[in-house]
């Protein structure tokens, strides 16, 4: 019946005006029963407290010959904060769609690789770059003297490079 009570108990922090007016409208053995519960709900909170104490140092010990200890039990927390995360509908419709743009993106680099390819090819396979290889061919073969022609493209340009620095030399030097 207490808990239906239509009149107001003032909060913490109200002024004092308010709880002595409360208190001056009670009868003497109301208020004597109202200490007397007032002692009884202390007396209980003390006693949870000790029995909250003792049970804290149990499960601490119980942990300790386990061998639990803080960072383990951080460990576990965060493993199950994660699969709480992972089995959420936000991180399952979030992972598909990133998963879906990882795809796109994936496809789309594939396609501008082959495309850049191609068109590498399309350049090799071109007259001018056919010319500039059978110039740099002859000029090879002119500063190489008895070599084999052929070779890869890098050794030509080296070749190349080296033969056209000797000629600017030799052209420099007076005779």
């Amino acid at each position: 019946q207490g808990l239906l009570r239509s009149d107001s108990i003032p909060e913490v922090g109200e002024d004092a005006a308010a709880t002595a007016d409360m208190a001056e409208t009670l009868s003497e053995e109301e208020q004597d029963e109202l200490r007397k519960e007032l002692a009884k709900v202390e007396e209980e909170i003390q006693t949870l407290s000790q029995v909250l104490a003792a049970k804290e140092k149990h499960l601490a010990e119980i942990k300790r010959k386990l061998g639990i200890n803080s960072l383990q039990e951080l460990r576990q927390n965060i493993t199950k904060s994660w699969q709480d995360v992972t089995s959420t509908t936000a991180y399952k419709r979030t992972s598909e769609t990133l998963s879906q743009a990882g795809q796109k993106a994936s496809a789309a680099f594939s396609s501008v690789g082959s495309v850049i390819t191609k068109k590498f090819e399309d350049v090799r396979n071109s007259p001018t770059f056919k010319s500039f290889e059978e110039k740099v061919e002859n000029l090879k073969s002119k500063v190489g003297g008895n070599k084999p022609a052929g070779g890869d493209f890098g050794e030509v340009l080296n070749s190349a490079a080296n033969a056209s620095a000797t000629e600017t030399i030799a052209e420099q030097t007076p005779e």
